[in-house]
């Protein structure tokens, strides 16, 4: 019969294999999801208009049609109702078909890579037939930012301050309000400082100030809630199973350094519903495009946080009710003096 110390000495060389074969793992994850959604980067339905009168914007629409998938046409009267669109985020660009040759609109603010990416495919579909497209930015990116390189690299700070804001509340034991409380003011204290830098300092932001604190702060919160709500109803566990989420699937599948439509299927559209991509489009459409197009992924955080708080609060509430019955019970057997 085995003793009682030979049970660790043999369960140690399980956790050893274990740990041998989940870091492997583990890996290969983190490449798949970082890796595979980089090397297959390209347009997929990508909203792009054609304007001008139909019978002369068919044969660019025909030639547009040789890339099959890649683009979802949408047609207008004009270049005005084109450039609507664009500042709407209908759009990322447009092909206007005028009597001196074809014009292309794009809006680098949107996504720089999309932007470039329209100007070689419309250049080349016009050097075919002799003719050269003159381009204009509708909404340009920041002066300070042409590459969008710093609102792309925003998108990894926020996440790790939230997962950081959740799991020092979780860890800390804050429950019920108190945590509530924590996570919101941890938050907006967030929010603000990243405004600060990117607008005040940078200068890579342009809206509203407090409106971008704002977007700052509740894509903070939407990860912070979802980590601690996790940990309120896993315990420590679900600290890791919400960091990992926003990690390995979150931060690849934003498509902030692209464009959702340029990521395989269905990852783009998977990436929206989770906190980076949603801050990372929203963020876009508070700084350059006056809020439009920004009701989806403001409500996506905005779930994201509610759901993690209530969680939150819920988490406390099972907890408190087990000490209740205990201390009921304590009173009911304790001797009447």
């Amino acid at each position: 019969m085995p003793t009682a110390s030979a049970t660790p000495a043999r369960a140690h060389p399980r956790r050893l294999i274990a740990a041998a074969v989940l870091v492997p793992v583990l890996a290969a994850l983190a490449l798949w999801a970082f890796a595979w959604p980089a090397a297959r980067t390209a347009p997929r339905d990508l909203p792009l208009g054609v304007a001008g009168p139909t019978a002369a914007t068919a044969q660019m629409e025909r030639q547009l049609a040789r890339h099959p998938g890649a683009f979802e046409i949408h047609r207008y009267a004009d270049e005005a109702a084109a450039r609507d669109a664009i500042e709407d985020r209908t759009v990322y660009g447009a092909v206007v078909v005028t009597a001196q040759g074809p014009e292309l609109l794009t809006a680098s603010a949107a996504s720089p890579v999309v932007a470039q990416l329209l100007q070689q495919a419309v250049a080349e579909q016009a050097s075919a037939h002799g003719t050269q497209v003159r381009t204009v930015d509708v909404v340009a990116a920041p002066a300070k930012d042409p590459r969008g390189a710093a609102l792309t690299s925003s998108v990894l700070p926020l996440a790790l301050a939230g997962i950081a804001a959740g799991s020092v509340v979780s860890l800390l034991g804050l429950r019920g309000v108190r945590a509530v409380a924590g996570l919101v003011g941890a938050a907006a204290l967030t929010g603000m400082a990243a405004a600060g830098i990117a607008h005040s300092w940078l200068g890579v932001l342009t809206g509203d100030w407090w409106t971008e604190a704002g977007v700052l702060g509740l894509a903070t919160l939407a990860v912070s809630a979802a980590v601690a709500g996790l940990a309120a109803l896993l315990g420590r566990a679900g600290i890791g199973i919400a960091a990992g989420v926003v990690m390995l699937f979150g931060n690849p599948f934003s498509g902030a350094s692209s464009a959702p439509q340029m990521l395989p299927h269905p990852v783009g559209a998977i990436g929206q519903w989770l906190p980076p991509g949603a801050s990372a489009t929203l963020l876009r459409s508070v700084s350059f495009f006056d809020g439009a197009a920004a009701t989806g992924p403001a409500l996506t955080l905005t779930w994201w946080a509610a759901l993690g708080l209530g969680a939150v609060l819920l988490g406390s509430a099972l907890r408190s009710r087990p000490k209740s019955a205990e201390q009921a019970a304590e009173r009911q057997l304790a001797p009447v003096g």
